[in-house]
């Protein structure tokens, strides 16, 4: 999945905890900063995977698989966030807006590794 379907998938998620499970294509634009077009594509592709289920002019919901997926999502931009903060140092500004780019391209086993840095480190 591309860097910008997972943030798609991860802005639902982030939204539908928010507004108690009622997400709507404007919710999404608004949230990204992008034009309700790119959102109605992004959504069809997410569909199409069987991520989410939407109908035009309705809600949108995760499906089960969707919702396993932007858990890891969420889960691996969190610990992220927290592994840049207090075993990096850096500032929370900069921990969110790296964990941000960082959650996309991390291979499964450098994150496992820094998860054991994090586990290991007595910072």
């Amino acid at each position: 999945m591309t860097q910008s379907l997972e943030d798609y998938l991860e802005t639902v998620s982030f939204l539908a905890d928010e507004c108690g499970g009622a997400v709507r294509l404007t919710d999404i634009a608004s949230r990204l900063g992008v034009s309700k077009p790119s959102v109605f594509t992004a959504l069809k592709i997410l569909e199409g995977r069987g991520l989410l289920e939407h109908e035009r002019y309705r809600t949108i919901t995760l499906t089960e698989k969707g919702e396993t997926e932007a858990a890891e999502i969420r889960d691996r931009h969190t610990f992220l966030t927290v592994f840049l903060k207090k075993v990096v140092g850096v500032s929370p500004d900069t921990a969110e807006k790296d964990a941000c780019k960082m959650e996309h391209l991390l291979s499964a086993e450098t994150l496992q590794k820094m998860k054991f840095l994090a586990q290991n480190c007595k910072k």
